[in-house]
Parts: structure tokens; C-alpha cells; sequence
């Protein structure tokens, strides 16, 4: 496999990996590319069976849908949709709430996640097409790709990656790109 610069990598076999693909106009433009990431606490099952909470990745290939960043931290290089980030954006995570798997302005009533974080992993967000057209309540929420723990702990459920591969792959994105969570 090789990585966002085109070199060989080898990965330990208690490594993930995520798998990039970057599309131009519906055409694929170029090799499939892996990262060294991080996956849910729950592990990966496949997406028919995830439910809310589960704390695990969903198997599957996942569209794109947009980039949301700390305007602090400043724009990242992208052809993709971007949006800034303020401090009272949050993630409904409530399965019967109206807004559930949505984007939402905080304070929320219903059950939520901040997404302006002090531990810096959501500076850079890339909203992935999980459980979201149309949206099924109870299936996941929030299957995001960010940035990695300091430590590469496991996440709730998303893909993390470090900073470097996040921005190197945004940098050559294209709308039509997709994120693959495989064994």
C-alpha cells in the first residue's frame, strides 16, 4: 500500500488503516492511498448494524460531505465545501430528537457533542455520509474523520488521523472524494 506521498508503508498488524479515494468531476484521478488512523473504542462492524452509542466505526466506503475547521487554526488547503467553526456548534447524537445525526447551535435541549473542543481533535472535521440521506434515528451519529489523541487512543466511533495526512489529503481532495473503513 502506499501513503499520501506515494511511498511503500508496512503497518503493524494492531494498526488501522483508512483508505482515501480522490475523485474529479465522477472520474477517479489517482491511486488509492492509506493512512495510519485510529477506529472506534467499539471496533468496526458493518453499517447495518451500528446503532447509536455503539462506540464503533461503520464498515463501508463514505462520501465526503463537507470540512468544518477552527478558524483559529486557520483554513485548510481544499477544493472540498469548508465551514468555520464557532464555540456553540455542536452534533445531535439524540435518536429521537428532530435534529438527530444534524449539525446544531448549542445550548441544545436534547443530547449533543460539542464540536469546538479544547483537546484540539475536532480542529479539522470532515463530515462523512453516515446514516445522513436519509437519516435513520438510532443507526450512528457523528462518524467524523479528525485528528488523532496525542496517545492515538480509540475514538467513539469516527476515523483520526494526525494533522499532516489530514491536511495532506484535503489538499488534493475533490468533491467526490470518499473516506473507506475496511478490515
Amino acid at each position: 500500500m502506499k501513503d499520501l506521498k506515494g511511498r511503500q508503508t508496512a503497518f503493524a498488524p494492531q494498526e488501522a488503516k483508512a483508505m482515501f479515494t480522490a475523485f474529479s468531476d465522477g472520474r477517479f484521478i489517482g491511486p488509492e492511498v492509506t493512512a495510519r488512523c485510529v477506529l472506534g473504542k467499539g471496533g468496526v462492524k458493518p453499517a447495518g448494524d451500528k446503532i447509536e452509542g455503539d462506540g464503533a466505526s461503520p464498515l463501508g466506503v463514505w462520501p465526503i460531505r463537507r470540512v468544518l475547521y477552527r478558524p483559529d487554526q486557520g483554513r485548510p488547503a481544499t477544493r472540498l465545501l469548508t465551514s468555520p467553526l464557532a464555540p456553540e456548534d455542536g452534533w445531535c447524537d439524540a435518536a429521537g430528537d428532530l435534529h438527530y445525526n444534524r449539525a446544531v447551535r448549542l445550548p441544545y435541549p436534547a443530547s449533543h457533542e460539542r464540536l469546538w473542543r479544547d483537546d484540539r481533535v475536532y480542529d479539522l472535521i470532515v463530515v462523512l455520509g453516515h446514516n445522513d440521506d436519509p437519516v435513520v434515528p438510532g443507526a450512528g451519529s457523528a462518524i467524523f474523520w479528525h485528528l488523532a489523541q496525542p496517545d492515538w487512543r480509540p475514538t467513539e466511533g469516527c476515523v483520526a488521523v494526525e494533522r499532516a495526512t489530514m491536511l495532506a489529503a484535503l489538499a488534493v481532495a475533490t468533491p467526490g472524494a470518499t473516506l473507506a473503513i475496511k478490515i
